[in-house]
């Protein structure tokens, strides 16, 4: 495509940006609000607009990306958009941090597939991630994130199949293991709060840590004040009828707990 639009002569006028659509394939990273979740990378390139040859350290989100074009070719994003175009810093020279004004972002997630019990429902998370720390709601504490352990090809859903699934699944009883098994695996707590300074793996739970009742006292409120902005349903009381929206996927519930996993050659 590069080539197709050099040919064309219309190479430095073109925004080519190229990133990802989630975190790693692991448990504890894809399908959560942890950072190996959520964190994807992000490059842009726009010889005619841009300065090349820097790393910009700005909170982006990747709806960010339809405001930052609408404003590329001359057009007011419409009001609805609750994005924000980054237009402003991919034009500018500066490196690192550049607008002040992008201190956190915030991100979701209700249901990534078919793991619960018996039902279409997801696992309902909401998050704020700041320079320092990371703030995560749990709002169905009482299901396995992952899904069930089924003890068969299907258990735990929600987390990828691979080598590390397997590994952690085949040990967890390994003292070495076990601990890392349970965040992975296990049920969560309704509050999450990690000190990114020096927990930079998020494994260590601050959110009864009366030390940090009150930086997590603000980062709540100012994810309820966000979310209530926004009418999320989950920040108003509501947001059952998210676990009850059809499923389009490959195998209905049904099919998916009532059935073994088979293969086809």
């Amino acid at each position: 495509m590069v080539r197709m639009l050099e040919e064309a002569g219309e190479l430095d006028n073109t925004i080519i940006a190229v990133t990802g659509d989630n975190g790693l394939p692991f448990p504890r990273a894809k399908a959560n609000l942890y950072d190996n979740g959520t964190h994807v990378p992000l490059a842009v390139r726009w010889s005619a607009k841009v300065p090349g040859g820097r790393t910009v350290d700005d909170f982006i989100s990747l709806q960010d990306l339809a405001p930052t074009f609408l404003r590329a070719a001359g057009l007011e994003p419409p009001s609805a958009m609750t994005a924000r175009s980054f237009l402003d810093i991919l034009t500018t020279t500066k490196s690192g941090r550049v607008d002040p004004k992008r201190e956190r972002v915030f991100t979701g997630r209700e249901r990534h597939t078919i793991a619960q019990p018996d039902s279409t429902a997801g696992y309902p998370m909401r998050a704020i991630r700041t320079r320092d720390y990371l703030y995560v709601r749990n709002y169905r504490p009482e299901r396995f994130p992952a899904g069930v352990d089924t003890r068969a090809a299907n258990a735990y859903r929600d987390i990828d199949p691979g080598p590390t699934k397997t590994f952690m699944m085949d040990h967890r009883g390994d003292p070495a293991v076990a601990n890392l098994f349970e965040l992975g695996f296990g049920k969560r707590p309704a509050e999450e709060l990690y000190d990114l300074r020096s927990d930079a793996a998020e494994l260590r739970n601050l959110a009864s840590d009366s030390s940090h009742a009150q930086i997590k006292a603000r980062l709540a409120a100012e994810l309820d004040a966000q979310l209530r902005s926004w009418r999320d349903p989950r920040a108003l009381g509501a947001g059952d009828e998210f676990d009850n929206y059809p499923y389009y996927g490959s195998r209905d519930t049904k099919d998916f707990f009532d059935k073994p996993a088979t293969t086809k050659k």
